[in-house]
């Protein structure tokens, strides 16, 4: 096929690939084109699914530099983060998945094992990937196996210090492994930090005495470096000019360096990757590109050019969907309001200002907004220095992410009961995004944690309210968790027994339903359906779940059947506690706990998620109808859902 062919029949070329065989197979001016025909067909398919288009139109020639110059999957392709992974799907034979991309039955807006062989690792959680990578390094050496490994690091993974930790031990092992730094500046939003710093000024190739001046600086944020990078330093002062090349900073690492090369030049990038392949050790390829590039709506889109949205209108780039009030901007709004009437209240936030609505805040109040990078164990003991000086921190991120620094909330935050607020956004099954990124661990995990308060407000005004209140504990630390999308209409309760709103209430006193966050409203159905079968449901919303508040004990005593239902793991969730609560009390009305099996959950959509997992208000009613009918009877199930008495063994 010729090239004019190609350019005559827009698509065709890509549509010969089906495997990286094909695109070893091309000329320079082939893939020239087959570059701009990936756009084309990414803009096209994500602005009708939604999903990460700009990091993916960043990375398009340098995926087709790796896919030449490695032989995947014996030789293992590792992205992190995973949502830089489009092109390598599509190199890989999976077009035709793009049409249904984070949707049911489609593919996974990461690297999934269940999709290819190409694929490797899947939690697509930021600064792993030199981890994984330095352990396959190690396992193939040992082996005797010639197998390269490659780790894409980009979007700011370098400003997680898990990269820093695997850096120290690649360059102790030797063995052969080639990181990609995907330079494009950002993470979400521009990348912060003193390597930050210092990759823009590689990739401006200043002259030596402002390579010296930015290498001062990282010196200071980069402890390990230490005297190898002081005596660099000290021989620019005299005037040895070859000691501040560009690669000095890494080489000192004792890791070789190549670049920086232009990420958006295939064949350059494969000159470098094959002299690092090469090479036979660890070695740093510094790819510098442009996220979002080549399409002018997300290359013009200073927030996050375009990083991950929902269906976009193509020329425009303006997401189709009609605006509606999200939980983000509720959340947003009520701290910057906060923040006007305290000056001690400061937002942290970990490379995602503007997906977590730090970035309200800081256009109001700069001053008082830190962005640590992708360092959320950073994030939350820094917070508690923040503490220990007089303010009161809020740490906004994703539910998923405060996972990775449960010893800092528990050890260097609980343990001194210091006053930060963690605000958990995407709590729950988000859909899309699938598995890694489901906020379902949070109650669970956290709800161990001594002297942690845990809200789960249901609406926009119990948000604003529970946000206040978690803001005003001044003893210990508070989390606030919410779901993703649009805030229902508010619910408010008829009557509040303590902290516990009081949603509904009959006559007869049949079932306690224990509705937590926003399944509010999913309570209220169930209730509805309930009573047009005769029985009585009082619905509750406990507001603050941890720790469990004795009037929500006191309340499931007054009835026959409580049933909890969360959009958390029942291992150690509400139900759990509940249950512990009523024991403890010698409080033996029956218990039934409803919510998310501890499992790795596909994506979809939320509503396809809850369908499957029986977490629907039909479902619901149909079983608590089951359950409570079942005690008008001797049906020996019942037995097995009565508690026992509580424990009297000594702590």
């Amino acid at each position: 096929m010729s090239v004019d062919e190609d350019t005559a029949n827009h698509g065709r070329l890509l549509g010969t690939v089906r495997g990286p065989q094909d695109v070893k197979r091309m000329t320079g001016e082939q893939l020239d084109i087959l570059a701009a025909e990936i756009r084309d067909f990414l803009i096209a398919k994500v602005s009708r699914t939604g999903g990460h288009v700009g990091p993916n139109l960043g990375v398009v020639e340098l995926t087709l530099a790796m896919h030449r110059v490695f032989d995947s999957p014996r030789d293992r392709l590792l992205f992190d983060t995973g949502h830089q992974s489009y092109v390598h799907k599509i190199i890989t034979g999976r077009q035709d998945g793009f049409d249904k991309l984070r949707q049911r039955g489609g593919l996974s807006g990461y690297p999934s094992q269940g999709e290819s062989e190409h694929d490797l690792i899947e939690n697509s959680h930021a600064s792993t990937a030199l981890s994984y990578a330095d352990g396959l390094a190690k396992a193939y050496a040992l082996r005797g196996e010639q197998r390269s490994v490659v780790a894409v690091v980009g979007d700011g993974a370098l400003t997680g210090g898990m990269c820093w930790e695997a850096l120290n031990n690649i360059a102790t092992a030797g063995n052969r492994l080639v990181i990609v730094v995907n330079d494009n500046g950002r993470s979400y939003s521009p990348t912060i930090g003193g390597l930050a710093d210092h990759l823009s000024s590689l990739r401006l190739n200043p002259g030596y005495e402002k390579v010296l001046d930015t290498v001062k600086d990282a010196l200071g944020n980069t402890p390990f470096v230490g005297k190898p990078m002081y005596e660099v330093l000290h021989a620019v002062k005299k005037g040895i000019k070859d000691a501040v090349a560009p690669q000095a900073m890494f080489e000192d690492l004792g890791i070789k360096y190549v670049g920086p090369v232009d990420g958006h030049d295939v064949a350059a990038v494969e000159s470098a990757l094959r002299a690092a392949k090469n090479f036979g050790g660890p070695v740093i390829v510094h790819a510098v590109t442009r996220k979002g590039y080549g399409y002018r709506p997300a290359e013009e889109d200073e927030a996050d050019c375009l990083h991950g949205p929902g269906a976009f209108d193509v020329e425009t780039g303006k997401l189709l969907a009609a605006p509606s009030v999200k939980w983000t901007q509720v959340f947003a709004d009520e701290l910057v309001a906060i923040a006007d009437e305290r000056p001690d209240v400061v937002g942290i936030t970990a490379a995602m200002a503007e997906p977590t609505g730090i970035a309200t805040l800081a256009r109001k109040h700069p001053h008082r907004v830190y962005d640590v990078g992708i360092a959320e164990q950073h994030a939350a003991t820094s917070a508690a220095g923040l503490a220990m000086g007089g303010l009161h921190p809020v740490v906004a991120v994703y539910a998923t992410f405060l996972n990775r620094a449960f010893d800092q909330v528990l050890l260097d935050v609980a343990m001194h009961r210091l006053p930060v607020t963690f605000v958990l956004d995407r709590a729950g099954i988000t859909g899309p995004d699938g598995p890694s990124h489901y906020g379902i661990w949070d109650m669970s995990v956290f709800g161990v944690v001594p002297g942690l308060r845990i809200a789960a407000p249901r609406d926009s005004a119990s948000l604003r309210e529970e946000l206040r209140e978690a803001i005003a504990v001044d003893d210990g630390p508070t989390i606030v968790r919410f779901p993703t999308g649009t805030v229902a209409a508010d619910l408010p309760a008829i009557r509040r027994v303590g902290p516990v709103d009081v949603l509904a209430e009959s006559a007869r006193t049949d079932v306690l339903l224990v509705a937590v966050g926003s399944f509010g409203l999913l309570g209220m159905e169930v209730a509805s359906r309930l009573a047009e079968q005769g029985y009585g449901v009082t619905v509750v919303d406990p507001r603050w779940v941890r720790p469990v508040p004795a009037e929500l004990v006191e309340l499931a005593a007054g009835h026959r059947l409580v049933v909890t239902v969360e959009d958390g793991v029942r291992t150690g969730g509400v139900g759990d506690a509940l249950g512990q609560a009523m024991r403890d009390a010698d409080v033996r009305v029956p218990l039934r706990d409803l919510g998310v099996p501890a499992d790795w959950h596909p994506h979809g959509t939320r509503a396809q998620i809850l369908a499957d997992l029986r977490l629907t208000a039909q479902d619901v009613a149909r079983d608590v109808t089951g359950w409570i009918s079942g005690l008008d009877g001797d049906a020996p199930s019942v037995e097995t859902v009565r508690l026992p008495a509580p424990d009297t063994t000594p702590n």
